[in-house]
């Protein structure tokens, strides 16, 4: 059986319009620690961010936060930075990502804006690479994702993802699926991704 030690969570900064993208947030981190999985995210202490770290924490799990520099101030409060088990502050945007990927064995993506779907976006093009093979989650909450997966769907069918028999994220729609989803995903093959293209990229 893989191994999931630690699970990336991608999510806004801000709260959302509805409640239960918060709530969806704190009870999904309840239930990683639950599971004794580790919280790898962005840092933010605000918003849906905040709401997952504070729901590891609550529970009495573990939460690194990866954040850099210019952010700090903006999405974060330094005591409640204070309050993670461990903080890595990068340079850029780009530093933090690789970090995140380094540190994680598993993605999951709650509702946000841009940000959010660019950094799913990336980790489904490294899988399409054979970069990874780790799982990964739509979040969909209220059916939050549904035009992505649309999208997704659409360029499949018009030819557009030549390889995406490794693009097949999971889609949970209850926070507290997501990380039996997860394990039950590992259990069934390996996340790796090939060594032999990894090295090339």
């Amino acid at each position: 059986m893989s191994k999931i030690r630690s699970i990336c969570v991608y999510c806004g900064s801000s709260p959302g319009r509805d409640p239960i993208y918060k709530q969806s947030g704190k009870l999904l981190g309840q239930t990683i620690a639950e599971h004794g999985l580790e919280l790898v995210y962005g840092g933010g202490t605000k918003g849906i961010m905040g709401a997952v770290a504070d729901g590891v924490m609550s529970a009495g799990g573990k939460v690194t936060g990866i954040i850099p520099k210019f952010l700090m101030n903006k999405e974060a409060t330094e005591h409640a930075l204070g309050q993670l088990s461990e903080l890595i502050v990068t340079e850029d945007m780009h530093e933090r990502k690789h970090k995140m990927f380094e540190r994680s064995d598993a993605f999951v993506t709650l509702p946000g804006g841009i940000g959010t779907v660019e950094e799913i976006v990336e980790i489904m093009t490294w899988a399409q690479l054979g970069r990874h093979r780790k799982p990964m989650v739509f979040a969909n909450i209220n059916g939050f994702w549904n035009p992505m997966l649309a999208l997704i769907e659409h360029m499949k069918a018009e030819g557009f993802v030549h390889t995406s028999h490794l693009v097949n994220p999971l889609v949970v729609e209850k926070p507290e699926d997501i990380v039996p989803a997860i394990l039950n995903a590992a259990a069934r093959g390996d996340r790796e991704g090939n060594e032999a293209i990894i090295e090339r990229l």
